[in-house]
């Protein structure tokens, strides 16, 4: 019996830290979603059951930021975990939805591996 590995969304919108972070999550045993704005991702979160996790930057352009998103997340798919990112901003408070977890830049790849294991339960 195999067990169901944790479906990561990677909102990034810069192309070689999106590629980056796949990578690290891939070798962690995660099983990855690479999105480059919040449009793509909710596309994707539109057809797929199977997420556990968003990972999103704050800063993204198009119809919303990564702060947005997470809100929409949280009203339209609640059971999904949410972790914000940013080099810039700093979220606190009531900035992301409760449970949320924001990770600043720059940030580990250990770092990354520990927060999303925490949030999605696997040791």
């Amino acid at each position: 019996m195999s067990k169901v590995k944790p479906v990561i969304l990677i909102v990034e919108d810069e192309f070689l830290l999106r590629m980056d972070s796949v990578e690290i999550l891939e070798d962690a045993g995660f099983d990855v979603i690479p999105a480059a704005n919040a449009d793509e991702a909710i596309a994707i979160l539109s057809t797929r059951a199977d997420i556990h996790l968003v990972f999103t930057d704050i800063q993204m352009p198009g119809s919303m930021d990564g702060l947005k998103l997470a809100q929409f997340v949280r009203d339209r798919w609640p059971p999904i975990k949410i972790v914000a990112t940013s080099g810039h901003v700093r979220a606190a408070g009531d900035d992301l939805p409760k449970g949320s977890v924001f990770l600043p830049k720059p940030y580990r790849g250990a770092e990354l591996i520990a927060t999303l294991r925490d949030m999605t339960g696997i040791a």
